[in-house]
């Protein structure tokens, strides 16, 4: 079935601008929903005229009448004659026919969706029946705030233009919400609206009074006030702040009213969000903590790699000395990837900026004074936890130890280049030089190191082991040696 995407795109008459407009919309619409206890639905004309239902909104303050998707589904043909003279109409539409819906007789009113002066589709409210016997106060005066907020759609008054969201939890209507006149007093409360307050230490009644007297007496002295919270608490402008006071912390919207004539009013929605700041503040101080044990894993790393490195300057024999600097160099790998960790605030760490550094301090290592060997990198490693990092890291750091020693052996420049190929947790690396090739000799297929092998056992034993993988050697078509491993990462996450 057709998405909301997929349907703005066989209208050609709409604009980029219309299409954001109608983005917009669906984007914010679930308050008037919430509020009017009502389905809500948007038609659109396909390029053959026929109605469609481009995208719907179900409340979450009431049973919703539509328990299937009906996204992608044409109006019955019998409505045409009613979505026409409501296209037509420029102002909100009243159905004069009760219709039903599953069991439910519903009552259909149209808001004509109107973008620079023009009707580019039509929002229809299907309001149960049932939900408007006996209303009490706080069912009236939702029911008249998401009214007032479905007129402004005609008018192009939403949804707003200028509006600013940087809260991370934004209140809904069912956590609470506040009418205010134009003036900012408070109409009405709603009981969780209340309770947010009284959380905050506000002990006053708050119908009658000024939001943002209240919101202000609650506040001390030197408390950081957010730029935005007049404006919230006077509902004026299209913004959400947040109010901390007594230990406690409520996340707060605004939507302006707007009639013919200028503003009206405005509801502010309000969430307590304590809990929420309590958790992720702990989050952070475990982040910090984490982030300063990979510090300090590194630092004892480094710290290890200096004793070696004073060792192997200490001893005579030079087989000894190439063994204790090829241990460091191995224990210096190791700190760079902690070095990495500790710079994030999760244990992912982003691998390109880690190997690209790490390789070319491997080929500056390994290089003769002499020499000039250049590295290049094609492809994307992209984010990966330690787990995978550090023995990858020691991987790839000997391949191109092993590439620049025996590879270049008596030659004044040489070229490496690493190639990556990832999907998922899939991992290809290709690592190709222009040095002299395979040696004559090999062993199970496997190029010669120096020394016991070392290097090769450890290449086989993180591919094979650590990352079920395989690792194949072979000459190079123009020239030199050209080594393929195919693995698969144990924790990294798919970008």
């Amino acid at each position: 079935m057709a998405d909301f995407s997929h349907i703005l795109a066989t209208r050609p008459d709409l604009d980029d601008s219309d299409r954001e407009w109608l983005h917009q919309l669906v984007a914010d619409w679930q308050v008037i929903a919430d509020l009017s206890f009502a389905d809500l639905l948007l038609i659109l004309q396909d390029g053959d005229g026929r109605y469609v239902i481009a995208e719907q909104c179900r409340p979450s303050t009431v049973m919703s009448l539509r328990e299937e998707d009906v996204v992608g589904s044409q109006m019955p043909d019998d409505m045409s004659g009613e979505l026409d003279a409501a296209m037509r109409s420029g102002v909100v539409f009243r159905s004069t026919v009760l219709r039903t819906v599953g069991k439910s007789t519903v009552c259909n009113v149209y808001a004509p969706v109107r973008h620079n002066g023009k009707t580019i589709g039509l929002v229809v409210r299907e309001t149960n029946m049932a939900t408007r016997e006996s209303n009490g106060r706080y069912e009236s005066e939702s029911i008249n705030a998401g009214k007032q907020l479905y007129e402004m759609i005609p008018r192009e008054q939403f949804p707003y233009r200028d509006s600013v969201m940087n809260q991370r939890h934004i209140a809904r209507v069912s956590d609470g919400f506040i009418i205010l006149t134009i003036d900012g007093v408070v109409r009405y409360a709603s009981p969780n609206a209340i309770s947010c307050f009284r959380r905050l230490g506000s002990v006053r009644a708050m119908q009658g009074q000024y939001l943002s007297e209240i919101g202000t007496q609650l506040l001390h002295k030197n408390d950081p006030v957010p730029e935005t919270l007049p404006l919230v608490l006077s509902g004026k402008a299209a913004v959400d702040s947040e109010l901390d006071a007594n230990r406690s912390a409520v996340s707060m919207r605004s939507l302006p009213l707007y009639g013919p004539n200028g503003r009206t009013g405005g509801i502010v929605l309000c969430r307590d969000v304590t809990e929420l700041r309590r958790r992720e503040k702990e989050l952070q101080t475990k982040d910090a903590a984490i982030s300063e044990i990979h510090h300090r894993v590194k630092n004892n790393l480094q710290a290890v790699s200096a004793l070696l490195r004073l060792q192997a300057r200490k001893t005579k024999s030079q087989e000894v000395k190439k063994e204790l600097e090829e241990a460091q160099r191995r224990v210096q790998t190791i700190a760079m990837v902690h070095e990495g960790l500790s710079q994030t605030a999760d244990e992912m760490v982003d691998y390109d900026k880690v190997i690209s550094n790490l390789l070319k301090m491997s080929v500056d290592l390994a290089t003769m004074r002499d020499q000039h060997i250049s590295i290049d990198f094609i492809g994307k490693f992209g984010m990966m936890p330690a787990q995978d990092a550090t023995p990858l890291s020691l991987v790839l750091t000997e391949l191109i130890t092993n590439a620049v020693e025996h590879g270049f052996e008596g030659r004044k420049d040489g070229h490496i280049t690493v190639s990556v190929g990832r999907g998922g947790n899939n991992l290809n690396v290709v690592v190709e030089d222009d040095g002299s090739g395979l040696d004559t000799e090999e062993r199970n297929g496997m190029a010669r190191t120096s020394g016991s092998g070392l290097g090769t056992q450890i290449i086989n034993t993180f591919v094979k082991n650590d990352f079920g993988g395989t690792v194949r050697w072979e000459p190079r078509r123009e020239g030199g040696t050209r080594v393929i491993l195919d693995m698969k990462l144990r924790a990294a996450q798919s970008e």
